[in-house]
């Protein structure tokens, strides 16, 4: 019996699963966490996928392994290998200014979306290569290369520590700002503008199946990729399912045959990890607005179901903005979060936790509507993410959605999808495996469209507060 292991080292934790490769039947799995912050020494994240591989009962056994990672966070190395500084993650935020400045330079953002479909906000990497530049001029003078932390990963896993063996895929290469998804090349031009001049090695781009390198226990090294597109793949997503993953981050996605060109820049112009196209909407918050409201009521998270349910559907017309940290899509990381339409009536426990969850998922339902502007089809919701634990954020998301909602059983899909890439690199065959899909629930409602109109009414009275 072969065996595959995918990891998923996101901004979190890392979680390691262990398949049969030919059934995909689980054999084992393992975690690890990770240290809490917005910028991290990598070396935390290799620390923790040793942990997250020892107990999941080692590799040795593994025939091809592949890793899914947290998109966007920019990793420097010098000529020997070694880290320049602490990565900078996707929610670190100090690089919006340089992010702006870079969307001018270029003459605007429609230059940009049609240059490679991603608009600079303070998330992708170019626009944290730009203030590396600015603000660390010594460092970025050391950087011998700039690679994503999927990259500098499955590097670390061949062991050979030679710059030239970094290898990426284009799912990752996509949300960096210097590759484009519509064409599968990187724009060095855009590099050399955001770095000041500077163009550093960066990853050679693989197929999506592409044996990249050997483990030291012999097995292969698949191309890996970023969290969204393993998701995608780990769930067999198709063009009409629409993936809603609502964990640190609120991630709205899409599989397209065709890539998007979005001038406004809330929807990134991804690639997926299969070579078609994951348009991609992401927003800085996401189940932490329920974390924060059930501590704010002193519940734990049924019980800030069962309050939420129990009162209607608009909330009595308590609204909560959910921009607690900043916001990434609509861009605005100087927003806070606000609550409007307080009034005797609507002064409850209940409707503050309703508020909660009808004002997250109407921050999804805007993502939607993003990617149905830029011609993506929705026939339904895959909601997954530790948000989708929620009993009323799944209840009530249909009828902020619009469309039917189906609840995967739970499972770590980053982990899934590079798990299914390990195995198509095993195989070399023309498609992914084909492995049993996981048991669904589904739920639907009449649309509320009232919801979100109020929402967008008050949205626009956070900003700069």
């Amino acid at each position: 019996m072969a065996l595959v292991a995918g990891i998923d080292s996101s901004t979190q934790s890392c979680k390691v699963i262990v398949r049969d490769a030919d059934t995909g039947q689980l054999i084992r799995q393992g975690r690890a966490p990770h240290p809490a912050g917005t910028e991290i020494d990598p070396e935390f994240w290799l620390e923790a996928m040793d942990i997250a591989v020892a107990s999941a009962g080692g590799l040795d056994d593994v025939d091809a392994v592949s890793v899914g990672a947290q998109q966007h966070g920019m990793v420097c190395l010098d000529g020997d290998g070694a880290v320049v500084r602490p990565a900078l993650l996707w929610n670190d935020t100090r690089s919006a200014r340089a992010a702006s400045d870079l969307v001018a330079e270029l003459g605007g953002a429609q230059a940009w979306a049609e240059a490679v479909g991603v608009v600079p906000l303070a998330a992708v990497t170019a626009a944290k290569v730009r203030w590396l530049a600015d603000h660390e001029p010594e460092n970025a003078d050391r950087t011998a290369a700039v690679c994503l932390p999927h990259d500098w990963l499955s590097w670390k896993l061949g062991g050979s520590g030679s710059l030239d063996q970094l290898a990426t895929d284009a799912g990752d290469a996509s949300g960096t700002g210097y590759f484009s998804a519509a064409t599968r090349e990187y724009r060095l031009d855009l590099l050399e503008l955001a770095f000041r001049g500077r163009v550093p090695l960066v990853p050679r781009l693989a197929a999506p199946n592409e044996k990249t390198g050997i483990t030291s226990f012999g097995g292969l090294i698949g191309p890996g990729t970023g969290d969204n597109a393993a998701a995608a793949l780990g769930l067999d997503a198709a063009p009409g399912d629409v993936v809603i993953s609502i964990g640190t981050s609120g991630v709205v996605s899409a599989v397209s045959v065709s890539p998007t060109h979005d001038p406004s820049g809330n929807v990134a112009g991804f690639a997926d990890a299969t070579g078609l196209h994951l348009p991609l909407v992401c927003t800085l918050n996401g189940a932490r607005i329920l974390d924060a409201t059930a501590a704010i009521l002193g519940v734990d998270h049924d019980e800030l179901s069962q309050l939420a349910l129990s009162a209607p559907m608009g909330n009595d017309g308590l609204v909560m903005i959910p921009y607690f940290e900043g916001e990434r899509t609509p861009n605005r990381p100087d927003a806070t979060g606000a609550m409007h339409g307080f009034r005797l009536q609507n002064s409850t426990p209940a409707h503050f936790a309703r508020a909660a969850v009808e004002g997250l998922l109407c921050g999804l339902a805007d993502g939607v509507d993003d990617l149905v502007r830029q011609g993506v089809e929705v026939k339904r919701v895959l909601l997954v993410g530790g948000g989708a634990k929620s009993r009323a954020l799944c209840e009530i998301a249909p009828a902020i959605l619009g469309v039917p909602v189906v609840i995967p059983s739970p499972g770590e899909y980053v982990a899934e999808g590079a798990c299914r890439q390990a195995a198509w690199t095993l195989s070399g065959d023309a498609r992914p495996p084909s492995w049993a899909k996981p048991a669904e629930q589904r739920f639907e409602a009449e649309p509320a469209p009232h919801v979100r109109e109020r929402y967008a009414s008050l949205r626009d009275l956070t900003e700069g507060l």
